[in-house]
């Protein structure tokens, strides 16, 4: 290797470009730049402020953020669901006077009075959520005009009892309480609001309203077609959202005590700024009410930090609005151009060398070279299939095999002209293995590890193993699971192909050869889950060895074949026995005489070779060219090899003109024939093999005959 070659692997495996692609698709990613704003506030402002970290002053910055705080979370709700409510301020100075008219005047209990302004403020929030929910008015003109209608309520209210209640007060130690009092230094008001803070985010990630919520706001259009009654879970938002506002009024009124007629004046403006910069979306769909909570410090700490230093009352205003046009930019063009952005640096190449291919030529006295034995091959299901990845028999001889479509189909021997769908996954099936019981095991892509009962019946085993505990991918879930074989003791061994793309783009991790794959143990005695290897180019074809202590599987973009023992004696061992395979290998199984075949779904280019030795050029092509015109490996092409346990490859079987099998993914032997399967194709192979053993079958050899 010359010593650039050597620097460009070092580079490309040592410094993660794949990284920033993750980073950026997290969802979580939303929140960094708040994040960043609200410590470079706090630590700005808290620096130039002088008593900002004063007990006195935190304690009545927390109580003004609890009441601030309730109010935000309510409009987030109402973003998330794809509306504004401008009416927020009006809502929260009737909820002021409404709590200090019947605590002052009344004279009703605290615990009377709670529920009735809720009720009240719910209320008006009702008629938002009709107006704009059931006729379908526009949120932000209508909450324009009920702002105006609810804030002249307000101030007649206000000009009519305000000397009454400025005159009034309650004697209550409950009320003092919830004003001023605190819960181990903690202040009353902040305290209940991370209670509902914490209820509001269960109820929207884990609770039917808060997923047909997120729905909503994200295609109203999309979640009516689903099902969802759009109109009653908009109405419901603003319900929400006046309810929340009134119970910040409620705290608000406990700790101020007055009626005047500025209470709420301007606090739609703040609490928009507030949720915005958290990192609410304006377009819906997109946020929470932790973000609108970190968004309420923000503009707080920003707010009382300019009146501290004694800048004039309209600074705030326009450093508001400032932050606000600030904030729905950056969520405006970060909505917009998210996906360009990742999918320009997503897709992170990694420097790979291929061995020297073997040759194929017919006259060049390979093992590999090209033949015709392919050309007498039957067809089974001719253009009834749709993607037969993999086949398997069970002990009645009946043909199994799998469709794009989630489908596992049968084909009645002794003919196999006769077809029935057996059992519908949903996933597209992939890899199967009868086991001892003579259940069906299947590998879904993007579903996991699954089971067909003899009578038809599905069950999911797992689709998720033990994440890595450095790996800033999330891998605990099964991606593309595609090929298994089980232990003598009952182990199931299967591949997961990438850990990065789903079954749609999985051709796209032949453009990194990174190592995306992995080897993966499920125990059903147990239940549990475990990762056996990592780092995997692409695994493929789990086969287990006719000793019962280890398997075999291939890497197909690395196009090689290596052995890893699980028991006995040389437990953990890994070794590659064909390293330099003149194609891409995929399913493994065994042979009628102790050897074993493997399907090679494409061959090797000689340009593709190349590229692989140049990390830099693929990166280019992914950022620069379209996703349809990237150079991938041959897949159109294939044959099928016999190997023994040394990894010496003994024959091949090519299809020279390309008609029957221009693309082999598995093979399966069966009573003398050798079944042929392609996820391309739309047909099962059949082809005699004048040598085998007419009698043998892949059940006997892994659990013993039963007759």
């Amino acid at each position: 290797m010359s010593v650039q070659d050597t620097l460009t692997r070092w580079r490309y495996r040592y410094v993660p470009d794949h990284v920033l692609g993750e980073l950026l698709s997290k969802n979580w990613i939303d929140n960094v730049i708040p994040f960043f704003m609200l410590v470079g506030s706090i630590a700005v402002f808290g620096s130039i402020v002088p008593g900002f970290f004063e007990p006195f002053t935190l304690s009545d910055s927390t109580r003004q953020l609890a009441e601030v705080g309730f109010v935000a979370m309510g409009m987030a709700i109402v973003m998330l669901a794809g509306g504004i409510d401008l009416s927020v301020g009006s809502v929260f100075a009737i909820g002021n006077f409404l709590t200090l008219a019947l605590i002052n005047l009344l004279g009703w209990p605290v615990f009377v009075t709670l529920p009735v302004v809720l009720a009240a403020c719910a209320a008006i929030g009702l008629v938002n959520g009709l107006l704009i929910g059931f006729l379908r008015l526009r949120a932000f003109l209508t909450t324009l005009v009920t702002l105006i209608i609810f804030r002249s309520a307000a101030d007649l209210l206000v000009l009519t009892y305000g000397t009454r209640l400025a005159t009034g007060g309650a004697s209550s130690p409950l009320w003092d309480y919830l004003a001023y009092g605190d819960v181990y230094g903690m202040p009353v008001s902040c305290l209940v609001v991370l209670v509902v803070a914490i209820i509001l985010h269960v109820m929207l990630t884990r609770s039917r309203f808060g997923w047909h919520l997120l729905a909503v706001g994200g295609s109203r259009r999309s979640a009516h077609n689903a099902g969802i009654k759009v109109r009653r879970t908009v109405c419901l938002t603003y319900v929400l959202s006046s309810t929340l506002t009134g119970l910040g009024s409620f705290f608000y009124a406990a700790r101020i005590g007055s009626a005047a007629s500025d209470a709420g004046l301007g606090m739609e403006v703040l609490v928009l700024t507030a949720v915005v910069l958290g990192g609410n979306s304006l377009g819906g769909g997109r946020g929470s009410v932790a973000k609108a909570l970190m968004g309420t410090v923000i503009v707080l700490t920003l707010t009382n930090s300019l009146i501290s230093l004694g800048l004039q009352s309209g600074a705030s205003t326009l450093v508001l609005a400032v932050a606000l046009l600030i904030g729905v930019a950056i969520d405006v063009k970060w909505l917009k151009n998210r996906h360009k952005v990742i999918s320009s640096v997503y897709v992170s190449p990694a420097y790979f060398s291929m061995p020297t291919c073997p040759p194929t030529d017919p006259d060049s006295g390979s093992p590999y070279a090209q033949n015709d034995r392919l050309k007498d091959v039957e067809l089974i299901g001719l253009g009834e299939l749709d993607g037969p990845e993999d086949v398997i028999f069970d002990r009645d001889d009946n043909l199994y095999t799998g469709s794009r479509h989630g489908d596992v189909i049968r084909f009645l021997a002794p003919d196999y002209k006769k077809r029935e769908l057996f059992a519908h996954i949903g996933g597209q099936t992939l890899g199967f293995a009868f086991d001892r019981n003579d259940h069906l095991n299947v590998c879904v892509g993007g579903m996991g590890l699954y089971k067909v009962l003899p009578d038809g019946e599905v069950v999911r085993q797992t689709d998720e193993t033990n994440r890595s505990l450095w790996s800033i991918i999330d891998d605990s879930r099964m991606r593309l699971a595609d090929d298994l074989d089980i232990a003598p003791d009952g182990r199931i061994f299967f591949s997961e192909a990438t850990i990065r793309y789903d079954i749609a783009e999985w051709a796209t991790d032949s453009v990194e050869t990174r190592g995306n794959g992995r080897i993966v143990c499920y125990d059903p005695r147990s239940g549990k889950t475990r990762t056996v290897l990592q780092n995997l180019v692409f695994p493929n074809g789990v086969c287990i060895a006719n000793d019962g202590q280890s398997f075999f599987f291939a890497e197909t973009w690395a196009a090689r074949i290596s052995r890893y023992w699980f028991d006995g004696p040389r437990k953990g061992k890994l070794e590659v026995v064909i390293p330099d395979l003149p194609g891409l290998p995929d399913n493994i199984n065994r042979a009628s005489d102790g050897t074993y075949w493997c399907a090679l779904m494409g061959m090797r280019a000689p340009v593709v070779d190349m590229a692989l030795r140049m990390p830099g050029f693929r990166r280019r092509m992914a950022m620069r060219v379209a996703h349809d015109e990237w150079m991938y490996p041959n897949i159109n092409a294939g044959c099928i090899i016999r190997f023994d346990d040394n990894g010496t490859v003994l024959e091949s079987y090519w299809d020279a003109g390309g008609v029957n099998h221009p693309q082999t993914t598995s093979m399966r032997e069966h009573k003398g024939w050798l079944y042929i399967g392609g996820v391309h194709n739309n047909r099962i192979g059949r082809l005699r093999l004048p040598d085998a053993d007419p009698n043998w079958t892949s059940n006997d050899s892994y659990w013993g005959s039963r007759k």
